[in-house]
């Protein structure tokens, strides 16, 4: 199972279009409100009901863990303990963060980007803490992807497929997207 988690403030591109596209090419992913209540609202006001409540969801042993970025959504997610203990759990264990836009420097601020190559939203470089900075549109480095923003969630999404399933999969999703 992979889990996005959603915030009040999220970047709705990077979350609708991450779980849209990660569904179309056969992963099974839940998103995941760490606010209390089921209904999240967007950065630019838009509302989505998550799956599942943070405390009901069992990601100990998840695929991939994701993180949208937004304003203030990435402030609300790195200020969640649990999602914090979470996140670092999971990186000791090697598994998958995937992390895009501002989201990224919640993984710098933990230093899980520590010898990674990794790529935010301008402005939030600074917090990608002893990581190697690169502005490719999406970055895999080890374990970790990070990209930088919105017009790149698409991209973002199939890499994740890529990494998930196959090329081949990401491929097929992306003709039939048109991408």
């Amino acid at each position: 199972m992979v889990y996005l988690f959603l915030a009040d403030g999220f970047e709705e591109v990077e979350a609708i279009a991450t779980v849209d596209v990660l569904r179309r090419g056969g992963v099974e992913i839940k998103t995941v409100s760490i606010n209390g209540g089921f209904t999240v609202k967007g950065a630019h006001g838009v509302s989505v009901d998550a799956d599942m409540l943070f405390d009901e969801a069992e990601c100990a042993d998840a695929k991939m863990l994701i993180l949208p970025g937004g304003m203030p959504g990435t402030k609300n997610l790195g200020e969640h303990q649990g999602l914090i203990k979470l996140l670092q759990d999971h990186n000791k264990k090697g598994r998958w963060i995937a992390a895009i836009c501002a989201a990224p420097s919640i993984l710098g601020k933990l230093l899980i980007l520590r010898n990674h190559q990794a790529v935010c939203y301008p402005g939030f470089e600074d917090a990608l803490v002893e990581a190697c900075v690169k502005r490719e549109r999406v970055m895999v480095s080890g374990n970790i992807v990070t990209s930088r923003g919105p017009g790149c969630a698409v991209e973002f999404a199939l890499q994740l497929v890529a990494l998930l399933k196959s090329k081949e999969a990401a491929d097929e999703v992306a003709a039939g997207m048109i991408v």
